[in-house]
Order: C-alpha cells, then sequence, then structure tokens
C-alpha cells in the first residue's frame, strides 16, 4: 500500500485530533517497537497509550512475562483492568472464581475486585493490557527500570526484593492494595 497511511504508520506520532470538542485529546500511532518501554517484575511493558495521551480515559500496554510470574492478591481502587491475551497461557483468580486462560481469551475485571495471575506452560505470554482510567503503568515506571531492548529482562531489571520494597512504597499512590498471597503452583494443577 503506497500513500499517506503507510507514511503515517511508519513513525509514532502525536497529532492534535482536528476538533474544537476535542479537548487535549490526542491521536497516538505507534509503529512497533517504538513506544516506552520498562522492565519490571522480570517482565517487559511496552506502554502504548499513556493516561496522559489519552487525557486519562485509558492505558495500554503490551506486557511480555516468563513462565511462573505470579502477582499477589491485589485491588485496585481507582482503575478498572483488562487483559487480551496473544500467546500463552495464564491462571487467573478474579474475586472467588480461578480461571484458566489462554491465547485470544479476554478478561475483564471492575475497579475493586480483588485479583491475581500466575503465568503458567513452557512460554512466555503476552498480552493487551487495558486500564481505565489510565494512569496505572506510571506505577510500573517507578518500580522498575527503563528498557533497553524489546526482551525480557534476563538480569537486567532490578533485583525482585529491591522492586518489591518499591511496590510496598509505590503501590498506595496509585491505589493498589495487597490483600493476599499469590496463586500457587500447586492451584495451577487443580484449576479446571
Amino acid at each position: 500500500m503506497n500513500g499517506p497511511r503507510e507514511k503515517l504508520m511508519a513513525a509514532p506520532t502525536t497529532a492534535p485530533i482536528p476538533s474544537s470538542s476535542a479537548g487535549r485529546e490526542r491521536v497516538v500511532v505507534r509503529a512497533k517497537g517504538t513506544g516506552p518501554a520498562t522492565w519490571a517484575m522480570g517482565s517487559l511493558f511496552e506502554h502504548l497509550l499513556g493516561g496522559v495521551e489519552a487525557n486519562g480515559a485509558v492505558g495500554v500496554s503490551l506486557v511480555t512475562q516468563p513462565p511462573g510470574i505470579a502477582t499477589p492478591l491485589h485491588v485496585h481502587s481507582n482503575e478498572g483492568e483488562a487483559f487480551y491475551l496473544l500467546e500463552g497461557t495464564m491462571l487467573y483468580q478474579a474475586g472467588d472464581e480461578l480461571v484458566r486462560l489462554g491465547s485470544g481469551d479476554f478478561i475483564y475485571l471492575p475497579r475493586a475486585v480483588p485479583h491475581a495471575f500466575r503465568t503458567t506452560g513452557q512460554e512466555p505470554v503476552r498480552y493487551l493490557a487495558l486500564t481505565t482510567p489510565g494512569g496505572l503503568m506510571g506505577l510500573y515506571d517507578e518500580v522498575g527500570v527503563p528498557a533497553r531492548e524489546r526482551r525480557l529482562p534476563a538480569g537486567d531489571g532490578l533485583p525482585l526484593d529491591e522492586e518489591i520494597g518499591r511496590w510496598n512504597e509505590v503501590g498506595p499512590r496509585y491505589g493498589l492494595s495487597v490483600v493476599g498471597p499469590p496463586i500457587s503452583s500447586d492451584q495451577d494443577v487443580t484449576a479446571s
């Protein structure tokens, strides 16, 4: 395809929406691998749309995590969260329900629902993460370090105990409260 659209998609851009009612919102186009990225919790977070760019409405990131990553049971008091799995499998606890998710599956969690997940299988998990309102991904930026490459950190990030200390310090400012332990690897075997 030749023409203006191809040129627009070739590089990341942020341009005003041509409308007087648009407020501060912008059209945002991100070419593959061009958005800001963070290594945190052994994972890669690629920011596709920041909350500021969307006037606070939504945040969107592409997340890659190795097998075995498990979050503690936690609650977000400020935003709802959704995942669309592109590759891999995970076990997800949403309230009292434990569900197995695979490539092509989607989950939405309203604000204040206790939840946790564990990546499963032998391959990394990749998913599109959406938050509404936007802004939660700033937490990962504060806890982790800028990613120098688009890959899992492989020891390039901070030590896990240092990151956990940062989570405990920074999380409450983002409305994140830890309310329980992670999903155990035993639950992965017994989940339906």
